[in-house]
């Protein structure tokens, strides 16, 4: 059985690869329930979330992530996720590789917003705002960079030193990033954001025409990372209708404002994958895209990851 840590998981799952292995599993689909989630009581009151991601193909692959999920790990300046991720053969049971859950996680959610923005965004985007400063938001980072002609990264978080942190690395590895005190998204062609935030940051009245917007961060209906507004101005695309409509709370709090209906939602990826709709339709289009993760896309990179391993010897 493969053990792959942080730095070989890197190695295997290259931008382009893992965007295009993330396509085809849109495409062609594969068997992926909806997350299990489970509560516990955390230090000092906060909750920790236990996940439990399942997906397979028969006579395929089998994967399943689990997660855990605590905020207050922050404070202590530790990560608030850590993860797992077993592949085994769908035929036998047999286990194929243990993985770093936390890479997994991080590159398959920024290549599935690569994915959005290939289809969502316009080709020339330059200025990308990042909300957030954690693994995810790096990812995010080094993919949009990777994709789009940048030439301004600037990031923000609610910690500004942590925003610090992450633009002076990214400039040591000669990307256009800096730390901004407070964000613009009208000056941005690309906001995307990455926080647990349960306010809104991104606002529809600040974002100009022709702006596409990535939202990850958010993954509980308590949570939201944009108004209402925003939601109703924009076309919306998900990751997974079904997700979205358990878990998302941008999307879930609009609804119950009145702002918008379900049938509000333009498109999930496997529709924009399959052709079934145009994505971005004209420059000065608002485009909005919610994920909320799907197994799928873990299942995805797993099983990518695996094969270019066992490819290389």
């Amino acid at each position: 059985m493969l053990q792959l840590d942080r730095d070989a998981l890197r190695a295997a799952l290259p931008w382009d690869a893992l965007v295009e292995a993330l396509a085809a599993m849109f495409r062609e689909g594969c068997e992926a329930p909806l997350r299990h989630r489970h509560t516990m009581p955390g230090p000092a009151g906060a909750e920790t979330t236990l996940l439990l991601m399942p997906a397979w193909r028969a006579l395929g692959h089998t994967g399943v992530k689990i997660v855990h999920v605590a905020p207050a790990n922050a404070a202590r300046g530790e990560p608030a996720v850590h993860a797992a991720y077993l592949l085994s053969d769908a035929a036998t049971g047999a286990p194929l590789a243990l993985m770093d859950g936390g890479e997994l996680t991080d590159r398959r959610t920024a290549a599935a917003s690569l994915l959005a923005a290939r289809h969502l965004a316009r080709p020339d985007s330059r200025r990308l705002l990042l909300l957030g400063s954690g693994k995810v938001a790096r990812a995010l980072s080094e993919g949009y960079a990777a994709r789009f002609p940048l030439t301004d990264i600037a990031i923000w978080s609610p910690t500004a030193a942590n925003a610090a942190r992450l633009a002076h690395t990214l400039a040591e590895e000669g990307l256009p990033a800096r730390a901004v005190d407070r964000p613009d998204p009208g000056a941005a062609d690309i906001v995307s954001a990455a926080t647990l935030s349960t306010t809104p940051l991104v606002r529809g009245a600040d974002v100009r025409p022709g702006t596409h917007v990535d939202l990850v961060g958010a993954y509980r209906r308590d949570m939201r990372e944009c108004d209402a507004a925003l939601v109703a101005r924009a076309t919306l695309v998900v990751d997974t209708r079904a997700g979205a409509l358990a878990e998302a709370g941008d999307i879930l709090q609009a609804i119950a404002e009145g702002a918008i209906a379900e049938g509000h939602i333009a498109a999930d990826l496997a529709a924009l994958c399959r052709g079934e709709h145009p994505g971005r339709r004209r420059p000065e289009e608002i485009t909005l895209f919610k994920s909320v993760g799907w197994a799928g896309e873990d299942l995805a990179a797993a099983i990518l990851a695996h094969d270019r391993v066992r490819a290389a010897g």
